[in-house]
């Protein structure tokens, strides 16, 4: 039967190749009987490349892989970030990152109907048709705070990012108000998607998709949807979908100590969320996603985009807190003032960026242990190179229930408070309450949670949480 169905397959990809010199391998996983992975690697006489000259903050595309990052002087740089998180395979298993596309008999007849012309009924026909419904019946509810990425992610065979980013565009009807094009678009998104780092057991492109689910849900709240302009909700969009992008899996106070070239390059100020702007406007560049529109206006899409994404640095909390927790002391945010919905803007990507605390607690747990391993992988690969060990990375002194109830109490609810406050929501109401129970839940598996030890003792990992609401900020797991 397998064989039967690869010369099907090969019949029908075969004359796809034309004149290009291809190779290819199609391969069986007995493990998933209905499965087939086709792995197709373009050859050509010259390995194309395009460089972004917004900033030297340079990385090379090519057709078959990417080459590898200039380091700096520091010995530490032998490092490859890129498979930090990474786990051994087995001999003889083809490499994750070589296998493009996952195909199964289904999708290949779909697939083989739309290069012939035949017009398809299913908007989502790149998808498993055994599936394909259950994805469109999620996102039918992807308002809902509910919203399960994990198995969107899994329903669509990894492609979350690619198809909720997409399907947003086009229920907000951004793609025809922008005539945008529609190849563009896709080619954009999954460009997006394959430059976040899977191996990252947190930020990876799950969580851009996750984050994105998020703002949308913000982006329907009652004062934002009356006030905010399509042009607002498409820079929201696509500063969510990109504020991780390229996303080393270490924060920035391990690439300022290793003196990695990006801290250098950004004077160690905002580094991380820097190098996610200049990555996005670089495919944005690579794609011509906004070539049509004026010169003037397409720079000023990449402005605010930066400024979206540069909102995110965790340690700058306390100073967005700050002036958001003025405005509505003072009564003063204007929403039909441009710059003050800019703001609003910022404030919903931030809180989008670290609502994991306040997702049910199914959601939650599994995000909270996420981001607790890529933290504690780092303090490993610290220990390795005996470096100082960043605040909380530190796996021996520090339990995800620990970092979590401190992370909830210094950062997540200041913010979420005064999300409240400026919008009473159901839906503020609901993230409060799911925070409050998910903290509750993370104190009841903190031993020492509950009060000081019976000798009096006090507990050095517990003193030590009260003054690092600075290290939470700076060495935090969101950076």
């Amino acid at each position: 039967m397998f064989n039967s169905v690869k010369q099907l397959l090969l019949s029908h990809f075969l004359p796809l190749m034309g004149n290009c010199s291809r190779r290819g391998a199609i391969s069986y996983d007995s493990s998933d009987q209905t499965a087939l992975y086709i792995r197709m690697l373009a050859v050509t006489n010259k390995t194309i490349k395009s460089s972004f000259v917004f900033t030297p903050d340079v990385r090379v595309r090519s057709q078959v892989g990417f080459e590898p990052e200039r380091r700096g002087s520091h010995p530490y740089l032998g490092v490859d970030f890129r498979t930090l998180h990474s786990r051994a395979e087995s001999a003889g298993s083809i490499p994750a990152r070589r296998i493009r596309r996952l195909f199964s008999f289904q999708r290949h007849l779909l697939s083989s109907r739309l290069l012939r012309g035949a017009p398809h009924l299913n908007p989502l026909h790149i998808l498993d048709e055994d599936y394909c419904g259950q994805a469109k019946c999620m996102l039918e509810k992807v308002g809902s705070w509910n919203f399960d990425i994990f198995l969107f992610d899994r329903l669509t065979n990894g492609n979350s990012l690619v198809f909720l980013t997409f399907h947003l565009l086009s229920q907000y009807g951004l793609i025809e108000l922008f005539q945008l094009d529609m190849v563009k678009v896709r080619r954009f998104l999954v460009l997006v998607q394959e430059d976040y780092h899977n191996q990252n057991p947190y930020h990876n492109a799950v969580h851009a998709a996750d984050v994105t689910q998020a703002m949308h849900c913000y982006l329907r709240e009652p004062k934002l949807a009356q006030s905010l302009t399509s042009f607002d909700i498409l820079l929201g969009l696509l500063a969510a979908a990109t504020h991780d992008l390229d996303h080393p899996g270490v924060n920035q106070p391990f690439l300022i100590k290793t003196n990695h070239y990006l801290a250098a390059l950004y004077r160690n100020t905002s580094v991380l969320e820097n190098h996610h702007w200049r990555s996005a406007v670089g495919l944005l560049r690579e794609t011509e996603l906004f070539s049509h529109l004026p010169a003037e206006d397409s720079l000023s899409i990449e402005r605010q985009l930066g400024s979206l994404i540069l909102a995110t640095d965790i340690s700058r909390q306390n100073e967005y807190l700050s002036r958001f927790r003025t405005h509505l002391d003072e009564n003063d945010l204007n929403l039909g003032n441009a710059s003050h919905r800019h703001f609003v803007l910022q404030m919903a990507l931030k809180c989008a960026d670290i609502c994991n605390p306040c997702r049910p607690w199914e959601l939650s747990k599994q995000w909270s242990e996420k981001v607790t391993e890529e933290f504690f992988h780092q303090g490993d690969i610290e220990k390795k190179l005996k470096l100082e060990i960043s605040p909380l990375c530190d796996s021996e002194a520090n339990t995800i229930a620990s970092v979590q109830i401190g992370f909830m109490t210094y950062v997540v609810e200041p913010l979420f408070a005064e999300w409240a406050r400026f919008s009473d929501t159901r839906l503020s109401q609901t993230m409060l309450g799911h925070l409050g129970l998910n903290k509750a839940s993370w104190s009841t598996m903190e031993p020492e949670a509950s009060g000081s030890s019976e000798d009096g003792e006090s507990d050095p990992a517990r003193s030590s949480e009260e003054p690092s609401s600075r290290a939470l900020t700076q060495g935090s797991p969101e950076s």
